[in-house]
């Protein structure tokens, strides 16, 4: 059977609040064990860190994605090392390089996938700004070129990079649905079209939240058609510490991001349940 896995991003740990208190690393994994999260995702470039953390993940049966940040080919390797290592569900890569052309790209993509498959390693490519994949259109040529690249679509930094007008008329839908199509996993934050982070629980903002649960809906079916039956599709909640945190004056957070860590983690679980129940409904009324 087809599974959902909700994670916590470590990073969306931080607070960086004016007074520097910050959760050690143990209450933090405790708190997205006690909250009911799945697992964790995890900085796979210092192996010391991420032992420590996937050893607790492991004591506690939860899952984790390597996170990394390749600058060239090479530099992935530690990241694949470890990853076999201490295992993951899949290495989430942000590919740090900047090319111009897509010619330039070929040989990254290609290295990295390939040390994917040498080590048995999956590996998803995920859209994020300043990064390969930071224009909506330069990727879906990117897509082009290998139609079957699996990405981590985090469609935040699409929304905002690309500054869509209100209301997104269809072909931009159209744009996130393909990106969609290709998504293996998803990374959960609510964008504006002027701000990658808007407080999913302020009522101001449900035009935005809607928009993305409907982008998030059109994905979840896309994936499900396309894995296979015992296939796990992946959700890392990654409401991100300021500067993507919108502060007040006094330089802390307009709202309780933790809070709303927890809020998107239903939401998305009972999205995926109403697509179950649907799924179920359709097959029973067809064997009737």
């Amino acid at each position: 059977m087809q599974q959902l896995k909700v994670s916590q991003a470590l990073w969306a740990m931080e607070r960086r609040r004016p007074d520097g208190h910050e959760w050690p690393l143990d209450v933090q994994l405790q708190m997205i064990k006690d909250a009911g999260f799945d697992g964790a995702g995890v900085d796979f470039a210092d192996i010391g860190y991420a032992r420590e953390v996937t050893a607790v993940l492991r004591e506690n049966g939860m899952m984790w994605h390597a996170m990394s940040n390749p600058t060239s080919v090479e530099a992935f390797a530690p990241v694949v090392a470890n990853a076999v290592e201490l295992g993951c569900d899949h290495i989430n890569l942000q590919p740090n390089v900047r090319p111009r052309t897509l010619a330039e790209c070929v040989p990254y993509i290609e290295g990295w996938l390939e040390m994917g498959r040498a080590a048995g390693v999956p590996v998803h490519i995920e859209t994020h700004r300043d990064r390969m994949t930071t224009d909506l259109h330069f990727t879906l040529d990117i897509l082009d070129r290998f139609p079957g690249l699996r990405l981590t679509a985090d469609l935040s930094h699409f929304l905002v990079g690309r500054e869509f007008q209100w209301p997104i008329d269809a072909t931009n839908h159209a744009m996130m649905h393909r990106i969609c199509d290709n998504a293996w996993g998803f990374h959960g934050r609510v964008a504006s079209r002027e701000q990658v982070q808007v407080q999913i629980s302020f009522p101001h903002q449900k035009d935005w939240l809607d928009t993305f649960m409907g982008w998030w809906e059109y994905g979840f079916r896309s994936w499900r058609r396309r894995a296979p039956k015992d296939a796990t599709l992946t959700f890392l909640c990654e409401l991100g510490p300021r500067e993507y945190a919108m502060t007040g004056p006094d330089g802390y957070e307009l709202s309780d991001r933790w809070q709303e860590s927890q809020m998107l983690k239903d939401m998305v679980r009972a999205l995926w349940k109403r697509l179950e129940a649907e799924d179920a409904s359709t097959l029973s009324s067809r064997t009737a």
